[in-house]
């Protein structure tokens, strides 16, 4: 909450807590012990072997979101890294990110999980 380039409020998914920039969603949390960012598919293929080594994390095919899993300290320091990461990519378009609409990972879709 303390990155002034993100305002609180209710996620379109129906999240209570989300953060988002003025353009685009970036975060929101689904409980006390889940987050999605939104990190475009472009990023997501540039952190793709980083973000399938950690157990906290939750990839879904096609999909520019992530899930986090908030068990630990480590994790909390992964979402804060995520969102950083997250408003890099909302700030300037990489090369391949076609900026399809992009739902929230809570529309029943099949999820890859990491490997531990």
């Amino acid at each position: 909450m303390s990155w002034p380039s993100l305002i609180a409020g209710r996620a379109p998914c129906g999240a209570e807590l989300g953060l988002r920039t003025t353009t685009q969603e970036i975060v929101h949390f689904h409980g006390e012990h889940e987050a999605d960012v939104h990190l475009t598919r472009a990023m997501i293929a540039r952190l793709r072997p980083a973000l399938l080594g950690s157990s906290a994390v939750r990839l879904r095919p096609g999909s520019g979101w992530v899930t986090v899993r908030l068990d630990a300290g480590s994790d909390i320091d992964l979402l804060a890294t995520l969102v950083s990461a997250a408003l890099q990519a909302t700030g300037a378009p990489y090369p391949g990110d076609d900026r399809r609409p992009d739902h929230c990972t809570r529309t029943g879709h099949p999820w890859v999980y990491a490997v531990t």
